[in-house]
């Protein structure tokens, strides 16, 4: 842990580690001084109202008293230790008060979060406040001790022990520097026990950090999906309104033209019309961009080839796939075999390309490659950033090999079980 770790490491005293520390051990007073006057008020004022069935509800409240209690104390760790700790809750089952407090209820994270908040009230910063008192409160004495004492007066240090004379006073500086050192790496040392104490008692436990990442990427996989329904909605909208109504206009427009005969108005309908076709092209290539039907209809396979059929760069595909992948696989395939043609027409300066792979058991493999300059950096905003990005979401890799002179080779492996959207790894890009 950093904070453990830190007490090895030299320079310490120089460092911000033991005033980091001094704060977090004093802090403590602020949640548990206000933790121990709720509990007793509650307690009292509950305790009193039993009888009218007013303080129950008052008592069992104090059920749930480390939830909040916990979380500000996850987030002051921040002060000694960079890790962060996870929240080990799980969202409530249902919308509501209700939903929260049963959930909550059935929750072994709330019971350890009240076991905290009581020994944070009764033992904890008592005990830290102690040990600050001693890591700053006796050295700061002994090396000011000289300035009452020059006055006439004496230093009091604890009970029944003073400095009464100059030269006592002038023989407590050395004593006071030695124990400001030996305090820095107290409170350190105290701090780093303290934060360990609070990761222990307030991290999810093994199956509660598994549960909390399947929920995770089952909430991941439910925004992919809608994520693809609503592209494919968008699809078929356009496919269906806007285009038909283009290709009305178009046909309207060209009717319209062998009506006319020649002259300026004729002119005018014949710039129209080519602007609708136009229009009504660059449409055709906005909806196949999105979600071609090639793809719903035919699968991975036919729609690699359409984009292969359309690259500028000849392409030469061997795709081995049996029978058709999950939706998002499917997509997110398309999507890295148009990114990757793309990137080839626009900067390989290749002559040809390849698209080789299939499905190996529950991965699809593609590789996809060219026979041009190389180089290709993915710092260098080449769309293979957005690549990793897409990969992320159905838990898919990448890997490059492009040294100059080439040739390019794009390695991307998915998952394509029907719970490939729920895999938790990222990308990763390898040079």
């Amino acid at each position: 842990m950093e904070a453990i770790t830190a007490l090895r490491r030299r320079g310490l005293l120089a460092s911000a580690r033991p005033w980091r520390s001094l704060a977090y051990l004093v802090t403590s007073s602020v949640p548990g001084a206000l933790v121990l006057t709720v509990v007793v008020a509650v307690l009292l004022v509950g305790g009193t109202l039993a009888s009218v069935a007013v303080g129950l509800p008052m008592l069992a409240a104090l059920a749930f008293a480390g939830v909040p209690v916990a979380a500000f104390e996850r987030w002051r760790l921040r002060l000694v230790d960079s890790g962060p700790i996870a929240d080990p809750h799980r969202p409530p089952d249902r919308p509501g008060v209700g939903g929260w407090l049963a959930t909550r209820v059935r929750e072994a994270a709330t019971w350890r979060e009240l076991g905290f908040a009581a020994l944070l009230a009764t033992v904890l910063w008592p005990l830290d406040l102690a040990v600050a008192a001693v890591g700053v409160a006796l050295p700061v004495a002994l090396l000011t001790a000289w300035m009452p004492v020059l006055s006439g007066g004496r230093r009091g240090l604890w009970p029944g022990v003073a400095i009464h004379t100059p030269v006592q006073a002038l023989a407590a500086l050395p004593a006071g520097i030695a124990l400001l050192v030996a305090g820095a790496y107290l409170l350190t040392g105290a701090a780093a026990a303290r934060a360990a104490l609070t990761r222990r008692m307030l991290a999810p436990r093994p199956d509660e950090a598994a549960r909390l990442l399947a929920e995770v990427a089952g909430s991941r996989a439910r925004l992919v999906n809608a994520f693809e329904a609503e592209r494919r909605r968008i699809e078929r909208d356009l496919h269906d309104g806007a285009q038909q109504r283009l290709v009305a206009v178009a046909t309207s427009l060209g009717l319209a033209l062998l009506d006319l005969p020649p002259g300026p108005a004729a002119d005018h309908v014949a710039h129209a019309h080519g602007q609708a076709r136009l229009a009504l092209t660059e449409l055709r290539e906005l909806i196949h961009g999105i979600h071609p039907q090639v793809l719903t209809q035919h699968g991975l396979a036919a729609a690699a080839q359409d984009a292969a059929d359309r690259s500028p760069v000849p392409v030469d595909l061997d795709l081995d796939l049996a029978g058709r992948l999950p939706a998002p696989v499917e997509a997110t395939g398309y999507f890295v075999v148009c990114e990757a043609l793309a990137n080839i027409v626009r900067h390989s300066e290749a002559g040809r390309a390849w698209i080789t792979g299939g499905r190996r058991g529950d991965t699809l493999l593609l590789e996809i490659g060219d026979d041009g300059v190389g180089g290709a950096d993915p710092a260098a905003g080449t769309g293979l950033t957005g690549l990793s990005d897409r990969l992320a979401v159905v838990g898919g890799t990448l890997t490059l090999s492009s040294p100059p002179g080439g040739p390019t080779l794009l390695t991307v492996e998915l998952p394509c079980r029907e719970t490939a959207t729920s895999a938790s790894s990222s990308p990763r890009t390898a040079p």
